[in-house]
């Protein structure tokens, strides 16, 4: 029975007419039958048919508490009835300056201003457009190139797809972007192990400081989990020797915890791991619980005093969107961030995890299958042609979309990498949720792999 006005038909029609899907060739989703969703109610959702789906990758990545959640509903509708927008240029508002409070409150240690945007990739290009200008402020003008890591993603704003490394998004753009230094991110499936992966990072990032250090800004790096690439989880200690190593030449270091902030691997900032500080943070996706585009980018007082100046000195930073600190978004990022902590959300995710894992366990052991990486409720299967080689499978078999189709009939959504399988359940997910989500995985793995 169909829960909209307009019939399923109409609507795939007008999709396949008028819209343009992101990260989707249109060929192909215009061949298939669209999956069209009508509404959402805690972990599902729920497409025009009435079929209901396991939000398996919380609605790319961002979704905390589920969909339809009373608090945070309640939290839009009371600020619209104050005011829906008002802008941060020259002025505040009062949800933008008490989330701002929060957001220091709740950050490592030392991050003390907090500069809004509207998605991930805005919040990366403030960071490194403000990461250069830091520089050239100080007198330092030789200081204008980054380093990124292999397989990097970023954002898809120009200035985050040049410290962005994955040839398929980011080749074809290559003449319009600035080319940053790049270094391996352990990838220990790849390489000879943990030690050596990180062993071969670490020495690739002190020998480029060694030479370079006097022309480079900043080293740009998501903290423990990369996620784009294929959930490549980071050896432990690699990201603090990191941060000493830019520490030590004078880099200034930034940590994109877009994907990876609030609550999503077990702590509520993913270099709360290694007990780093970097100079400047960007976050979003989590930030308003996946219900409006929210995104900040933090910093520290050294990085915010090189810009504190005299009018007539031109240090202003010259940056800003038009939505930037909008209050609806504020509002509910604040009752977000009281509902996680309410819920101890951040504690229950470190302590479900575990469990998690058990789950994952025995698909390690499928023939196809090569490795499984999981960090807190980030998950990522890898899959193989042959297990013993690592042999990977061909682009064009498609096993990773032909893997998430399988799990769709099944009833949970998901995206692959790749041939990547990703799980990034909703943080309210319950043991019994993340079972049945697993086990949805599973078996269509195996349909895909061995059937």
């Amino acid at each position: 029975m169909s829960i909209s006005p307009y019939s399923y038909e109409e609507l795939a029609r007008k999709n396949k007419e008028y819209l343009w899907n992101p990260f989707t060739q249109m060929k192909d989703y215009i061949a298939d039958d669209p999956v069209i969703i009508a509404r959402g109610e805690g972990i599902k959702l729920i497409d025009v048919q009435g079929k209901a789906y396991y939000d398996g990758f919380s609605s790319v990545w961002l979704n905390v508490h589920g969909h339809n959640v009373p608090e945070l509903n309640q939290a839009i509708v009371d600020q619209l009835n104050q005011v829906a927008h008002s802008t941060l240029l020259g002025m505040a508002n009062i949800p933008s300056i008490l989330l701002a409070e929060q957001l220091v409150r709740i950050a490592p240690p030392g991050l003390t201003k907090v500069f809004y945007s509207d998605s991930g990739a805005t919040a990366v290009e403030i960071a490194i457009k403000m990461a250069f200008q830091y520089w050239q402020n100080l007198g330092k003008i030789g200081k204008r190139s980054f380093i990124t890591m292999k397989n990097a993603y970023h954002g898809d704003t120009i200035g985050a797809v040049s410290v962005g490394a994955i040839p398929l998004y980011h080749e074809v753009y290559r003449p319009l972007l600035f080319s940053p230094y790049t270094i391996p991110y352990p990838y220990p499936y790849r390489h000879e192990g943990e030690k050596s992966a990180a062993d071969t990072t670490i020495a690739c990032l002190e020998q480029l400081l060694e030479e370079k250090a006097d022309e480079i800004a900043a080293l740009i790096v998501e903290p423990v989990v990369q996620g784009a690439s294929g959930m490549i989880l980071m050896p432990d200690g690699c990201l603090q020797k990191m941060a000493e190593l830019a520490k030590k030449y004078d880099v200034l270091l930034i940590a994109d915890e877009v994907a990876t902030g609030f609550g999503r691997t077990g702590k509520m900032f993913a270099c709360e791991h290694e007990g780093i500080v970097p100079d400047i943070m960007t976050i979003a996706k989590g930030i308003t619980g996946g219900y409006l585009p929210v995104a900040a980018t933090m910093t520290t007082e050294r990085v915010y005093q090189a810009f504190y100046a005299d009018y007539e000195e031109q240090k202003t930073f010259f940056h800003g969107h038009s939505y930037t600190g909008n209050p609806l978004g504020c509002a509910v990022a604040l009752a977000n961030l009281r509902l996680m902590e309410q819920r101890r959300l951040v504690d229950e995710v470190a302590q479900k995890s575990e469990k998690l894992g058990e789950m994952l366990r025995p698909l390690a052991a499928f023939p196809h299958v090569g490795e499984v990486r999981q960090k807190g409720f980030m998950v990522g299967i890898e899959l193989v042609r042959d297990k013993h080689t690592k042999e990977s499978y061909h682009w064009n078999e498609r096993i990773g979309v032909r893997v998430t189709k399988s799990a769709r009939e099944r009833g949970l959504l998901t995206r692959p990498l790749g041939n990547v399988i990703v799980l990034i359940p909703p943080l309210v997910s319950t043991e019994d949720d993340l079972a049945a989500m697993v086990d949805i995985l599973a078996a269509s793995i195996r349909e895909v792999t061995e059937g």
